[in-house]
């Protein structure tokens, strides 16, 4: 059978908790696609807040946790266009200082 799309992983982003300094950090670079999935793993000692502007917590990740957003499962039924986390979007992360790593996955559809 041929697939039409596909699920491609953008590169890893990272950030260590021992540069947390109590306000936002960029995890990484922006979304270099319209990301379909988007995994926050936590692998610190550091409870972390999350935003996409900087400056507004839009989630919370406790030390050693994670969290997976599947975007294009809220894509309402019948329609032909995915509902995605907008290509640029850029994820920051704030916490105390801690050690380990905090991790950001994205995977996008890609037409083949």
């Amino acid at each position: 059978m041929a697939y039409k799309k596909q699920i491609l992983y953008e590169p890893l982003r990272s950030i260590n908790a021992a540069t947390f300094v109590g306000t936002y950090l960029p995890l990484g670079g922006p979304l270099l696609h319209p990301a379909s999935i988007v995994k926050l793993v936590n692998n610190s000692t550091s409870t972390v807040t999350v935003s996409t502007d900087g400056v507004t917590a839009v989630d919370v990740a406790p030390a050693m946790s994670f969290f997976l957003y599947d975007e294009t499962s809220n894509t309402p039924v019948g329609s032909v266009d995915g509902v995605f986390a907008p290509q640029n979007t850029q994820y920051y992360v704030s916490g105390a200082v801690g050690t380990g790593l905090v991790y950001l996955v994205i995977q996008y559809v890609a037409e083949v």
